[in-house]
C-alpha cells in the first residue's frame, strides 16, 4: 500500500511530498528546512532512500541536496541542469525502483523551466499520482515568465504542450500532486483546491480546456509581479545548498539596536499589526510572522541587507528565522524578544488603524491622500476613485511619488498596508493604516470605485 503525505509550507504556498509503502520512502521537492522531513519519516518509520526534483526552484531554496546527504539517499535532479554537485543524472523515460511497491517514471514536462520534470509514481502496476511540480497545477499551470521575457514565449507553449502530454499518459484516475499553487506566485493563478485527479482537470484546467491559442493569451494576459528575491533563488538551487542553520541568533540590547538602525540596517518587528500600530520603536518595519512575512520581506529588502528580527517571544524569532532561510537569508544579523519598551530607551512611534467606513467617512471632513498598494491585476480589477497606486513592491523605489499631507493606506486585507505604513512613517509621513477588507467592505462602506469592465462590482467591493 503507498502512503503520499503532503508537506505543507503555507506562507510559500508551495507543497512537498513524501511518498512510502511503509518502510522506504521517497521525498519531493523538500523545501530546507529538512528537519519536517525527517520528524515526519522517523515518526513513520520509513527509510528515505530517494529525492527527487521537479526543477530548479525560484521560489525557495531547496533542502533536496542536504536532505540526501543526511539520508545517504539518490538525489534526482535533470541531467540537463547544469549544477555544481553531485547528483544521479534523470531525465525523460527514466524508470527508478524505490521498492518492491514503489516505481517513479520519468516525465519531462517543459513549460515552468525548460528542463523541467515530473514523476508518475506506479504501485502494483497502477499509475498512483504524479508529482507534477510547477507544471500541471490545480486548475491552472506554472508561470512560463520567472525565466525572463526573452523564454516568456517560448515556455507558455511548452507549457501547454506538458499538460495535454501528462493528460493523455496519465489514467483519469491518477492523483495530481503539484509543488506550486497553494499562494506560491509561481503559479500563474491561485486555486482553493486540496485536491484533484487528471479526470477533473480534463474538466476545468484551462491548459486542457482551451486550445493552445485560448491558453496563451488568457496565461499571459493574467502574469502579473513577482517576488524580487526569485533571482536569487535559481542561482543558489543550482550551487547547492547546505543544511539550513537555525541556531538562535545574537541577541541585540537597546543601545545595539539603535546602532543597526542607524547604520541603515533593516531591524524588523514581526509582531501583528495591531500590536505594531498601537507603538513601535521608530525606524523599525513591520513585517507580521502570522502573514506572508517571508514573500513580502524578501521582496522588499535590497538584497544582502543585515536583518535583526524583534519578537515577543523566542519562538516567534525562531518562527520567523525558519521562514527566512527558506529563501535563503541564512542568519539574522541580531534578535530581540520582550516588548517594545526592552527594545528602546526613546518615546515610542505609534500611527492609527482605521476601516474603510472611517476612510469614507473622513473624506467628508477633510482632504486625505489615499494610498492603494496592492498589485497592479488587482487595481485594473477595481479600485478606489482618486486613489494613488503604489504596489508594495515598488515603494522603497518611489518613495518621493507619495502623496504629501496625511496618508491613509490600504490593500486587499491590511497586512501589506501595516508593512508600508511603517516604512513611510520610518520616513516621516503621518500615515494610517486601513485593516480591513477591501472585497467585503470598501464598496459598502460607500466608497467611489472605478471597475474594470467584466467585473462585478459585488465581486470585488
Amino acid at each position: 500500500m503507498v502512503t503520499i503525505v503532503p508537506v505543507e509550507t503555507p506562507t510559500l504556498g508551495d507543497r512537498s511530498y513524501l511518498a512510502h509503502d511503509g518502510h522506504v520512502a521517497l521525498v519531493v521537492d523538500p523545501q530546507r528546512d529538512i528537519d519536517r522531513v525527517l520528524d515526519l519519516a522517523e515518526s513513520t518509520g520509513v527509510r528515505i532512500t530517494h529525492v527527487f526534483e521537479t526543477h530548479i526552484h525560484n521560489d525557495y531554496v531547496t533542502g533536496g541536496l542536504a536532505l540526501a546527504k543526511v539520508t545517504g539517499a539518490a538525489y534526482h535532479v535533470n541531467a540537463a541542469d547544469v549544477v555544481a554537485y553531485e547528483r544521479v543524472p534523470t531525465g525523460d523515460g527514466d524508470v527508478i525502483d524505490v521498492s518492491d511497491a514503489l516505481r517513479i517514471r520519468v516525465i519531462a514536462t517543459p513549460g515552468h523551466t525548460y528542463t523541467h520534470l515530473s514523476y508518475s509514481l506506479e504501485s502494483g502496476g497502477e499509475r498512483v499520482g504524479v508529482f507534477s511540480g510547477g507544471s500541471l497545477l490545480f486548475g491552472s499551470t506554472g508561470r512560463p515568465d520567472l525565466l525572463g521575457p526573452d523564454h516568456t514565449h517560448a515556455l507558455v507553449h511548452h507549457q501547454h504542450a506538458s499538460a495535454q502530454r501528462l493528460a493523455a499518459e496519465l489514467p483519469d484516475q491518477t492523483q495530481v500532486l503539484p509543488t506550486h499553487g497553494f499562494g506560491s506566485f509561481c503559479s500563474a493563478t491561485q486555486s482553493e483546491a486540496t485536491f484533484s485527479t487528471i479526470g477533473q482537470e480534463k474538466r476545468t484546467n484551462p491548459a486542457l480546456t482551451q486550445d493552445e491559442k485560448d491558453y496563451v493569451a488568457g496565461l499571459l494576459a493574467g502574469l502579473d509581479a513577482y517576488p524580487a528575491y526569485y533571482a536569487q533563488m535559481g542561482p543558489a538551487n543550482s550551487a547547492g545548498p547546505a543544511a539550513a542553520d537555525l541556531t538562535a541568533p545574537q541577541p541585540a540590547d537597546a543601545a545595539a539596536l539603535r546602532g543597526r538602525l542607524e547604520a541603515g540596517e533593516w531591524v524588523v518587528d514581526l509582531r501583528t499589526r495591531t500590536a505594531f500600530a498601537t507603538g513601535f520603536v521608530p525606524g523599525t518595519f513591520n513585517f507580521g510572522v502570522e502573514g506572508e512575512f517571508a514573500t513580502y520581506l524578501g521582496w522588499l529588502i535590497p538584497w544582502g541587507t543585515p536583518v535583526t528580527l524583534l519578537g515577543e517571544t523566542p519562538e516567534q524569532v525562531a518562527e520567523a528565522q525558519r521562514e527566512l532561510v527558506r529563501i535563503g537569508i541564512d542568519r539574522p544579523a541580531a534578535a530581540a524578544t520582550g516588548r517594545p519598551n526592552d527594545w528602546t530607551d526613546r518615546e515610542l512611534a505609534s500611527f492609527e488603524r482605521a476601516s474603510f467606513a472611517d476612510l469614507a467617512q473622513v473624506r467628508h471632513h477633510r482632504p486625505v491622500a489615499i494610498l492603494d498598494v496592492r498589485r497592479a491585476g488587482e487595481w485594473r480589477e477595481s479600485h478606489i476613485d482618486g486613489a494613488v497606486n503604489i504596489p508594495i513592491h515598488e515603494l522603497l523605489g518611489r518613495v518621493a511619488q507619495v502623496p504629501a499631507g496625511e496618508v491613509w493606506v490600504h490593500c486587499a486585507s491590511g497586512y501589506r498596508a501595516s508593512i508600508v505604513a511603517s516604512i513611510l512613517a520610518a520616513h516621516g509621513t503621518q500615515v494610517v493604516a486601513v485593516d480591513d477588507s477591501y472585497t467585503e467592505q470598501a464598496a459598502a462602506s460607500g466608497l467611489p470605485l472605478v471597475v474594470s469592465p467584466g467585473q462585478h462590482t459585488k465581486a470585488v467591493a
